[in-house]
């Protein structure tokens, strides 16, 4: 998150609690976020300078925790950026989008499972939110969070609704786009891309063909080589 970015959230975060809480009141909902936090009222002006103070140093992830708890829809966007669903919370990790028809879930958790060997983290709707977490709230925070953008074209995709928001989504995003034709054609604004076909490829030769499309592209290239060799580096060598 660029520093400007920072900043706008702290400053709004004091704002906003210094409109609703008294000092006991505004230190108490910041020790419900970091609890190791502790403040004297005699050593700060208001409520807008304790909460600068103690939101310094704080990790995004809490930032965006306090921005859902206060319902700032203002701040929707940096807050979905920077707080990624669960299965992305490690940061090394090349992050895919993996949209597919729910009637399918079955080939998009295979080519998940196959991703992870490359280095990639795919993210698949019906497999990867819990039940306990608002399914559209996570889906949200995985297209902001986002690198990488696969399509599974099965028959009836282009007529699902949520299959075509999430494009529309990538696209507006500009994030890169791999769409992966199994008996129908990519439509609408990714049409004019070739897609890859599956044909009686295996989940593994099309997780081989999506790697020199990544380390292709200058969206995805650098992001992409960090990740696979950080994922090098923790394999644990032969013996």
């Amino acid at each position: 998150m660029k520093v400007t970015e920072r900043l706008a959230i702290v400053d709004r975060l004091g704002s906003e609690l210094s409109e609703r809480y008294d000092f006991a009141r505004a230190s108490a909902f910041l020790r419900a976020f970091i609890p190791k936090f502790r403040a004297n009222s005699e050593d700060f002006y208001d409520v807008k300078e304790l909460v600068f103070y103690a939101l310094t140093d704080a990790q995004d992830s809490v930032l965006g925790e306090m921005i859902d708890d206060l319902g700032l829809e203002s701040f929707g966007t940096i807050s979905a950026s920077i707080q990624p669903p669960k299965i992305w919370q490690d940061q090394k990790r090349f992050r895919a989008f993996v949209s597919h028809l729910s009637l399918e879930k079955d080939k998009a958790k295979r080519l998940r499972d196959v991703l992870a060997g490359y280095g990639i983290s795919a993210f698949v709707a019906h497999e990867d939110i819990e039940p306990t977490l608002e399914w559209q709230v996570q889906i949200e925070r995985a297209l902001q969070s986002m690198e990488l953008f696969i399509s599974i074209h099965t028959v009836g995709y282009a007529k699902s609704v949520w299959c075509q928001q999430e494009i529309g989504f990538a696209v507006a995003k500009g994030t890169k786009i791999i769409a992966l034709r199994m008996g129908e054609d990519p439509t609408g604004f990714i049409s004019k891309h070739q897609a890859l076909s599956r044909g009686s490829k295996t989940a593994e030769q099309i997780a081989e063909e999506i790697e020199p499309l990544l380390l292709a592209d200058d969206r995805t290239k650098v992001r992409y080589a960090l990740s696979k060799a950080e994922q090098t580096s923790d394999d644990e060598p032969p013996f």
